[in-house]
């Protein structure tokens, strides 16, 4: 008995064996753990069929498919800390520029009220898929991005029509689009540009969920591909480039100077019952001119001889860059031959009460100055008589005055063409910088000058370089267009010599013919100068009609 047991144990052991690492490895294989993940597969997109990158494509970044297009990473960054700021400050401006355009709709209808019920963008910022900047010529910096926006935003309306309120309901918003920043101008003051113009390069892609008391009126065949095209159609007549929408980073007032908008037509006709000052006469009057923030000298009318009632009958024309704010300062003075000019009286006309193009009079009481409290106010000074006439530039006229139908047919167009070559305005020249000027000793210190039609004018000296940056503007009214004329720039280096004496010594110029810039408005170019080997000048010259 003790034998056939050892003998059935050593069958068992020879077959257990065999049969246990069977299971055992069939059991390794078939009952592995399901939550191990799979390493993906890596491969190139060369080795991708041709359906599968049809799928994939739309998804890539563009930074991956234009090499010139930048990733951002750091900026998206940026904007997902931002975000909830940005959040809270665009909602101010939507519901402040919403709430003009809801007034315009209540008691129509029978609407008793639109308002805001719920105004939020969310926790999901936009993407940046790609950043290029643009080169340009003119005082900005351009980029363009690509931008993806899949957000959770909750845009709510409560509309009270009659005895009923509606409330209807913008979600999920999905939007992708190119689009233009224009940081214009430089200025010197941070953050070294004063505003951005924000514009679309193309129509933009927009998705979203609309409900009407909470149900999915998108869902209605035929609405949803409807309302998505009216809607992208919009936003692209708005924005679409040329169209910009331009936000204010800087006050104008601040490091940016402002452009000219405008020609202020003064006549100053008369005066009545002026101060008597000289002891053996009456007064010998004069008017003195100028406009609040500019820097130029102030215009002077002729001096009339021995009288209280001078009458002048003289016309100006002065600058306008800022209608708004700026004001009109009339000061007389008595003429006299040796010494201090006695003063006479003020007046003051701001140019927000002008209308424009429209001929305006002003009989002024003169005053001691403009201070309420002054006491020598109370003293009468007489008055003066002046006619005025805010002109605005045409590209600016739309500003100012709306659209203006000259023509007689709905369009200014074809009026531009022949005022702009037959009517007055302003020549602005902007002398930028000069490169590579050499003159014949190695530390020059160049400047820059403008002769037209006679009158010249000249930049600051830079000392001690060959490549001077000046950002200096002249300018020219003019009561015709310079079609025929040409302008004359030369840069100039000023050296002293052993003795003392100051020389000068021409390091090139350049002749320009002004009808290209009369024809196409302006122009903004680099010229090589002629007689010098290297040098060139950029110049910015801009033709304003009225």
């Amino acid at each position: 008995m003790g034998i056939l047991d050892s003998l059935l144990g050593m069958v068992g052991f020879g077959i257990g064996i065999p049969i246990g690492l069977f299971l055992g490895f069939f059991m390794f294989i078939y009952f592995r753990p399901r939550n191990v993940k799979k390493e993906g597969v890596t491969r190139s997109l060369n080795s991708i069929d041709s359906n599968s990158m049809i799928d994939i494509v739309p998804e890539l970044p563009l930074w991956v498919m234009n090499p010139d297009y930048e990733r951002v990473d750091w900026l998206n960054k940026f904007i997902i800390d931002m975000w909830p700021y940005f959040d809270k400050a665009a909602c101010g401006i939507i519901k402040t520029t919403m709430d003009d355009l809801f007034a315009e709709y209540v008691g129509k209808y029978q609407i008793k009220s639109i308002c805001f019920q719920r105004l939020t963008l969310g926790d999901l910022p936009p993407t940046i898929h790609g950043l290029k900047t643009q080169d340009s010529k003119e005082n900005e910096l351009v980029l363009d991005l690509s931008l993806r926006w899949a957000g959770n935003a909750d845009i709510c309306l409560a509309i009270k029509l009659l005895c009923l309120q509606l409330t209807v309901q913008m979600v999920d918003i999905q939007a992708s689009a190119a689009v233009r920043m224009v940081l214009r101008p430089f200025v010197p003051t941070f953050p070294c540009f004063s505003s951005v113009a924000v514009s679309l390069m193309e129509k933009p892609k927009i998705d979203f969920g609309l409900r009407v008391m909470g149900g999915d009126i998108m869902s209605i065949p035929g609405l949803y591909q409807l309302v998505q095209e009216v809607i992208a159609k919009q936003v692209a007549k708005l924005y679409l480039w040329p169209q910009t929408y331009d936000l204010d980073i800087l006050d104008s007032s601040i490091g940016a100077a402002k452009k000219p908008v405008g020609i202020l037509n003064v006549k100053v006709v008369r005066a009545h019952k002026l101060l008597k000052m000289d002891f053996l006469g009456a007064s010998d009057p004069y008017v003195k001119l100028s406009l609040t923030g500019e820097r130029l000298p102030a215009k002077k009318t002729s001096v009339v001889m021995n009288s209280l009632n001078p009458v002048w009958c003289e016309d100006f024309k002065l600058i306008v860059k800022d209608p708004e704010s700026q004001v009109l300062q009339l000061q007389l003075y008595d003429w006299e031959k040796v010494g201090a000019h006695d003063y006479l009286g003020m007046q003051v006309v701001p140019l927000n009460e002008l209308i424009p193009y429209k001929k305006q009079e002003f009989t002024l009481d003169l005053l001691h100055s403009m201070h309420p409290d002054d006491p020598h106010n109370k003293k009468p000074r007489g008055s003066i008589l002046v006619e005025m006439t805010f002109v605005p530039f045409l590209e600016d006229s739309l500003k100012y005055s709306g659209r203006i139908d000259v023509a007689g047919n709905g369009s200014c167009n074809n009026f531009h063409g022949n005022i702009s070559l037959s009517g007055s305005g302003l020549l602005l020249v902007a002398v930028i910088e000069a490169k590579d000027v050499e003159g014949k000793k190695n530390h020059v210190s160049p400047y820059a000058t403008i002769l037209f039609r006679g009158d010249k004018r000249k930049t600051k000296s830079i000392k001690n370089t060959r490549n001077p940056v000046w950002n200096e503007e002249f300018q020219f009214l003019l009561d015709e267009a310079p079609v025929k004329d040409k302008i004359h720039i030369e840069v100039i280096a000023k050296r002293r010599r052993r003795l003392g004496f100051m020389t000068k010594e021409s390091l090139g110029y350049v002749d320009i013919n002004l009808a290209d810039v009369v024809y196409n408005g302006h122009i903004n170019e680099k010229y090589s100068l002629i007689n010098s080997r290297d040098g060139s000048i950029h110049l910015v010259i801009r033709w304003k009609v009225i």
